[in-house]
């Protein structure tokens, strides 16, 4: 099943890749006034259903554009066919295709593939994690005040009034440095690989983490809520190694927590 959805990944980042430097104004439209969409997700994403439906009928699959197609058996597909669209539009090579496998609504499988970058990251509950066919893990940074980590601005582009810009504010000032790579499965898989410390965002989907959860815990990280639960991404997600994860929560919760102890 591996072999056969990286396949499919890297067929789909060839598509992203032709029609990238060929796109023009009307081939985008918006789904709000920030958020917006091009024919090739749409292309990408038809490409991906049809060939995983054509294999495994029975399957269902959640995916960005065309929503859910409910399967008859245990097995669900999310797929993201361009998790970074904007940056696929302005020619920047932060975007991948994304594409997660659930047992019963248990993520247990994830491929994200970033065309522009030839970076194919796979991973299988109880497999490890890999990029581009070598073991990957998470970094081993223990304090955050050297950490590198990323965020991102879904819910701004949505217009909500309660958004990532006070956790921001608060977090960066603490951190070596911030990273805004505008894709949720490459700000996971990136922690995953340890070039990240750690990442977090508001207002996500399914389809956006799915497969990069999966790698991330396969490679050591630890991925939650805002509070530490696991009702992500309804709730925010967080993720880190096992020692920036707890001061992460922390900082995103910073009233719940005395003397840095958590209650």
């Amino acid at each position: 099943m591996i072999s056969f959805i990286t396949r499919l990944a890297r067929e789909a980042g060839r598509i992203c890749l032709q029609r990238q430097t060929k796109l023009n104004s009307g081939d985008l439209t918006f789904k709000s006034p920030k958020d917006l969409v091009t024919v090739t997700d749409k292309e990408v994403e038809n490409f991906l259903v049809k060939e995983i439906l054509s294999t495994w009928p029975d399957h269902g699959i959640l995916a960005e554009e065309t929503g859910e197609t409910k399967g008859t058996g245990p097995f669900r597909w999310i797929i993201d066919p361009i998790d970074g669209t904007t940056s696929f539009v302005h020619n920047q090579p932060f975007y991948a295709v994304s594409i997660g496998l659930e047992i019963n609504r248990d993520p247990v499988l994830g491929v994200v593939y970033a065309p522009a970058l030839d970076q194919m990251f796979v991973a299988e509950l109880g497999k490890g994690a890999f990029l581009n066919g070598k073991p990957i893990r998470v970094s081993e940074t223990l304090n955050i005040s050297h950490a590198v980590m990323a965020t991102g601005f879904a819910c701004l582009r949505s217009g909500l009034k309660e958004n990532n810009l006070p956790h921001f504010n608060r977090i960066a000032p603490q951190l070596r440095d911030i990273r805004r790579y505008g894709s949720a499965a490459l700000d996971l898989c990136y922690t995953a690989q340890g070039t990240l410390d750690g990442y977090w965002e508001m207002n996500l989907n399914a389809y956006d983490i799915c497969a990069g959860v999966v790698i991330l815990k396969e490679a050591g990280g630890i991925v939650t809520d805002f509070k530490g639960g696991t009702n992500y991404p309804r709730n925010g997600i967080a993720a880190a190694n096992p020692v920036l994860h707890s001061q992460l929560i922390h900082c995103l919760n910073p009233s719940s927590f005395i003397s840095g102890v958590e209650p």
